[in-house]
């Protein structure tokens, strides 16, 4: 299961691109906290704080509580917006969340079993479609990843989204069952061979 994380905010008490700009002269990162039909709030997060949670390579399928505010509120990150020169962070929304609610969030995928797929062990190239996929899942059972087995697959297969055994709880955002996570490829010199022995088989005999 994904970590909880924790993050200090203050409340702003101005608004306004001057505003914003102050507070990030001063090491702040201005943010809002929005959603479960109560009222936004404008806060303002430590830069330094907020990069290392950045830096975890999972914050955004992570609940974030926010501290400082007169209690815990719990939190799903939405969405980041980076300076395109200095990619530092501008301005993060936080939706408000309640401990069980059903959330939407991206999950790694990682796939495991290499070793005993006969199409890598012939040269095959695992070509990834979705490195993440977006499940709909309790938001106090997000999991950090999704596995995905490669065992007994060979060139040519495919791995749709309905040939995944999700967490429990878990469902998938798509109602495709076949929406391709990945497929094992073969190499061009493996599909060279193979072309030309095809192309030998058809040949006629003289």
């Amino acid at each position: 299961m994904s970590e909880t994380l924790t993050l200090s905010a203050e409340t702003r008490e101005r608004a306004g691109k001057g505003a914003s700009r102050a507070q990030r002269r001063e090491g702040r990162v201005p943010a809002v906290i929005y959603g479960n039909k109560q009222e936004p709030i404008s806060i303002h997060v430590e830069e330094k704080t907020l990069n290392k949670l950045l830096h975890t390579g999972h914050f955004f399928n992570s609940v974030v509580l926010i501290d400082g505010l007169g209690g815990s509120i719990r939190t799903l990150p939405k969405d980041v917006q980076f300076h395109p020169v200095t990619d530092r962070p501008l301005h993060v929304d936080f939706l408000r969340i309640g401990e069980h609610s059903k959330v939407h969030v991206n999950v790694p995928v990682v796939f495991t079993d290499e070793a005993a797929s006969p199409g890598i062990k012939r040269g095959g190239v695992l070509n990834i479609v979705a490195h993440e996929l977006e499940l709909v899942v309790d938001a106090a059972e997000i999991p950090g990843e999704i596995s995905v087995s490669l065992k007994g697959l060979d060139v040519g297969d495919t791995i749709h989204i309905g040939n995944i055994v999700l967490p429990k709880g878990a469902e998938a955002a798509t109602t495709d069952a076949d929406f391709t996570i990945a497929t094992i490829v073969a190499p061009s010199a493996l599909k060279s061979v193979e072309g030309e022995a095809e192309a030998g088989e058809a040949t006629p005999e003289a």
